[in-house]
């Protein structure tokens, strides 16, 4: 089955990341989603049973903390701009922040785990959304940056419903931003005047759908968008070739606009059928060396076109389980609208 050979890699990288991985020291809690989500989809969190409080605790000590509560969040690894005296205390300084995208890793997996998200300074963490948000609508990944796009708008958006709590967020100018952000063709792009995009898309519209929003677009056009990116696998753009993480972008974009019926799901099967490997886990395509992302995006689009049996059901707005979803209604003082 295409979901059992991916357990391979991901019980091997929870117990020690490999080298390739050096560069993204300062997105761990990113690594860790991955990892803890296939998991999760596949219903085997029982395997790290006896180290699930040493996983919530270690990603608790990725919080970040100021006075007053004036800013809040997780940073993305535990030595992220981290300086030390002569006595081995640790220091802050400028560069230590947290980061909109570590934030939502870190919720995610939190729930993952079963915890109630007791621990997370909500009130830290509405008052670092205020902090990021642009006079257009859009997001910044952290206070020191100049990146502003829909990437960040999103894991806004989903920090804000997971904590029951919009006030970080000035709504109707996100709701602009990302109505602009729609191209001529009905695909999003990640900023304004851009080429739409298969992340982007769903960016855009797992937002409008955590804001119960989406009928602030033509679904039906963006929908026609999404399903002629299918060759055999989805690409996330017009001429460009498929790539495995696709199936979860592309997927749950069209799964969040009620078209998954309409999707070919026999080549799809084989294309991902090739782009499974001998060491466990997915590559972006045929004959590429797994990882991570690219393993996780692939279980999650087999859940959400239910092309293989035993895995959990998707939540594609927030990418997460349905059964992790059930822990955000009844362990976190969550009331449902």
């Amino acid at each position: 089955m295409l979901a059992e050979v991916d357990q391979k890699l991901v019980l091997a990288c929870l117990k020690m990341i490999p080298q390739q991985y050096i560069s993204a020291d300062t997105s761990r809690l990113t690594l860790t989603l991955f990892a803890l989500g296939q998991l999760d989809l596949t219903k085997n969190l029982k395997e790290i049973e006896i180290s699930r409080a040493n996983w919530i605790d270690w990603i608790y000590a990725h919080q970040y903390l100021t006075e007053n509560n004036q800013n809040g969040g997780f940073r993305g690894g535990l030595f992220s701009g981290h300086k030390f005296d002569k006595n081995g205390n640790y220091k802050k300084d400028e560069y230590d922040l947290p980061h909109i995208a570590m934030t939502y890793a870190a919720l995610l997996s939190l729930l993952i785990l079963g915890d109630d998200l007791g621990r997370v300074n909500k009130t830290g963490v509405i008052n670092g959304l205020k902090l990021l948000q642009s006079e257009n609508g859009s997001f910044k990944p952290c206070e020191d940056s100049r990146e502003f796009d829909l990437r960040f708008v999103f894991c806004a958006c989903a920090i804000s419903y997971i904590l029951n709590d919009f006030s970080g967020l000035n709504v109707n100018k996100v709701l602009e931003f990302i109505v602009k952000c729609q191209a001529y063709d009905y695909g999003f792009a990640q900023n304004l005047n851009l080429e739409s995009h298969g992340g982007s898309t769903y960016c855009a519209l797992a937002s409008l759908k955590l804001l119960n929003k989406l009928d602030l677009i033509d679904k039906k056009a963006t929908l026609l968008w999404l399903l002629k990116r299918q060759e055999d696998g989805f690409r996330g753009r017009i001429n460009k070739p498929p790539d495995t993480c696709y199936t979860f972008w592309i997927g749950a974009s069209i799964s969040m606009l009620e078209g998954t019926k309409f999707v070919d799901t026999v080549p799809l099967k084989t294309f991902l059928e090739c782009c499974k490997t001998k060491y466990g886990g997915f590559g972006k395509s045929e004959n590429c060396h797994p990882d991570l992302l690219h393993s996780y995006m692939t279980i999650a689009g087999l859940s959400i076109f239910g092309i293989e049996e035993g895995l959990d059901d998707l939540n594609c707005e927030l990418n997460l389980s349905k059964n992790s979803f059930e822990t955000l209604k009844n362990s976190c003082n969550w009331n449902l609208s």
